[in-house]
Order: C-alpha cells, then structure tokens, then sequence
C-alpha cells in the first residue's frame, strides 16, 4: 500500500487565517466565473469590438456627457466592424453594446485589484509565506497577462476581417479557466483536513480514469472556444446527428487536412461532441468506483457535485445547439462549463487528500 505524500503550503497559519485566507479566494473565483460569463455574453451579443483603443487606466471611466459618447461612437465608426457589418447603427444602438465590453474590462480590472491588493496586505502582515505566497503572486501576473491577452484578441478584430482570431479567443478563454482553476486549487488547499471515512484512497485506476476526465474536460475547454471563434453552434444545430450524420461527410473538406480542426465548422463541432460523450460515459463510471471505495467523504461529496453539473452541462449544450445559440443560454452553457471544470478540480483535489492504493 502507497499514501500519497500532499505539499502542505500553509502550515504555519491558524484555523481564523486559513478561514479569512480562503473567504478571499472563494469571492475571487466567484468574481472569475462571472468574468467568464460576461465574456460569453459579450462575444455572443457581439460586442467585443465596440471599444477600439486600450486604455488600461482612463478607460475605466466609461462616456460621462454626449461629448464623450460621441468620441467613442466616431472611433467605432472608423472599425471594420462599423463599416462591414453594422454600418448605418445609430448612437444608441452602440451604447448597449459599448457598455457589454466596458462591464467586461472593467470587471477584469476589479479582479485584478481584488487579488492584488489582499495579496499585498496579507503578505506585509506576514499571513502568507513560502510556496503559497509565491503561487498567488504568479496567478496576479497571470491576471495582468490576461489584460494583455484580451487586447491582443480584440487587435485581430480591428484590421479586414471584422472576426477576433478563433486562436486568440480560445487562448483568452483557456487562460480564463487557468486562472479560475489556481485560485480553487489554493482555497481547497486551506480547506482542514476531512478525518471523516479516511479509508484506504482511490484505487490506480480510479486515479487514471480521474486523470483521463481531467484532460477531456480540458479538450472540452479548447474545442469550445474553437466552436464560439468560428461560431460553428450555428451550423449543424441537430442532436444526437449531425444534419443526419454521426460524421457529416465534410469533416475533411479543407486542405491540407490539419486546417479542418481550426476552420472547418463541421471538424470543430464534432470535436467539441466527442469530448461530450466521452464525459457522459467516464463521468458516471468514476462516479460509481468513487462511491464505492474507501475514500473521504468529502470525495463522494465532489464526485457527486460533478455528476449532477455533467448532466446540467449536457442539457444546456444540447438546448444551445437546438436553439441556435440564443445569448442567455450561450451564456449559460459557457458558464456551466467553469462549474463543471470547479467540480472536475474538486473532486481531484478531494481524492488526493484520500490518498491512493495500489
């Protein structure tokens, strides 16, 4: 029998540090997941590209008087997306979705700050040292790189092709869930210890199935964000076939073959399907060995938590697609796929803690 040896980086802070510690933490992944789906709103009621300038500090003010509206309006009349797609759009069909983009800015500012600040305070009291310290101050540079990143997505929107990079978009959106998931890691690392049902740990191949869910989830993550880049939800909007097909005949049109996992709408939807069947098959299967083996209870509740988000997952993917991609469901889906990606890291992190067996 083998025990899992777990790095414990907060030895040193008492239960009412860990639990303040952990309040922080919880609100920030809590503002993360709203972030995500603001973004999702956002791209669906195609309003990332009505900001067309960077302005990490001014911009945080958005138009106080006509004047300032004005300004910003005649900058997005300049954009190729004004003059191809919404050209003869009146002020006040910019504003709604001038002020998606800027709640979105300006909530990736406030994550920022909020993990920023605490992090600053925390450390000059001498709360946080040693390998925690510097595992929160990558994940704040993190966020500053995601600034830095999402610009870097609207810039390829701003030339000929009014259409953010499907590349760029999908980096921004994995980076998102980079973050999300470091800050749950390091809250469920100051959770005490679950005495209850310690048992024997997770089996060696619950542990591989638990691994093998993990790296489906994170193909999902990917493929979604090639699926919302090219819009390919609009395209081939049937369940379980695709217009008749489990593999439409088109899935290689595009040479040289590599090019249809990227660009070609029929590739990516079916990608992002496979890994959809694959969780609805590897889920469950975890679910029942977790049940049944000697494990905290804290890793039946987390691998419980995860079942139940896959079928609400499932369900919303499903009606999205149905419906043609209507913004509140788009919105929630993409949010429901950070809440399953938390139960996914929930539920390996309460294993780990179990320990594992031979």
């Amino acid at each position: 029998m083998t025990t899992l040896t777990l790095l414990h980086t907060s030895n040193h802070l008492s239960p009412d540090q860990s639990a303040t510690l952990r309040r922080w933490l919880w609100i920030c992944c809590l503002m993360v997941l709203c972030m995500i789906v603001v973004g999702g709103v956002t791209r669906l009621t195609h309003s990332g590209l009505s900001i067309v300038e960077w302005a990490p500090i001014v911009g945080t003010l958005p138009p106080l008087s006509d004047q300032d509206w004005l300004r910003a309006f005649a900058l997005y009349q300049r954009s190729p997306e004004y003059l191809q797609v919404n050209f003869g759009m009146t002020l006040e069909q910019f504003k709604p979705i001038f002020w998606w983009e800027w709640a979105h800015r300006l909530l990736g500012r406030l994550i920022g700050l909020s993990v920023l600040l605490p992090l600053l305070w925390f450390a000059w009291r001498g709360v946080l040292r040693g390998a925690l310290l510097w595992r929160l101050f990558g994940i704040a540079l993190l966020i500053g790189a995601q600034g830095a990143m999402g610009w870097y997505m609207v810039q390829s929107g701003l030339v000929d092709d009014p259409r953010v990079s499907q590349f760029r978009l999908t980096a921004h959106l994995s980076l998102a869930f980079v973050i999300l998931g470091s800050l749950l890691w390091s809250a469920l690392d100051l959770l005490p210890a679950d005495q209850h049902s310690p048992g024997q740990g997770m089996s060696t191949g619950t542990r591989h199935l638990l691994r093998s869910v993990l790296a489906v989830v994170a193909w999902m993550i990917v493929t979604g964000g090639f699926v919302a880049g090219i819009r390919a939800g609009l395209a081939y909007n049937s369940f379980p076939l695709m217009n008749g097909h489990w593999i439409p005949d088109e899935i290689l049109l595009l040479e040289p073959w590599w090019k249809n996992f990227f660009w070609n709408m029929a590739t990516v939807q079916f990608d992002h399907r496979i890994g959809a069947w694959l969780l609805a098959l590897m889920v469950p299967w975890l679910s029942w060995r977790v049940l049944h083996e000697s494990v905290t209870a804290r890793a039946k509740l987390a691998v419980s938590l995860l079942l139940g988000m896959l079928l609400i997952q499932v369900i919303l993917g499903i009606s999205t697609l149905l419906l043609r991609v209507p913004v509140a469901l788009g919105a929630a889906h993409q949010g429901g796929a950070a809440l399953l990606f938390m139960a996914t890291l929930f539920t390996w992190h309460s294993l780990r803690r179990s320990g594992s067996r031979a």
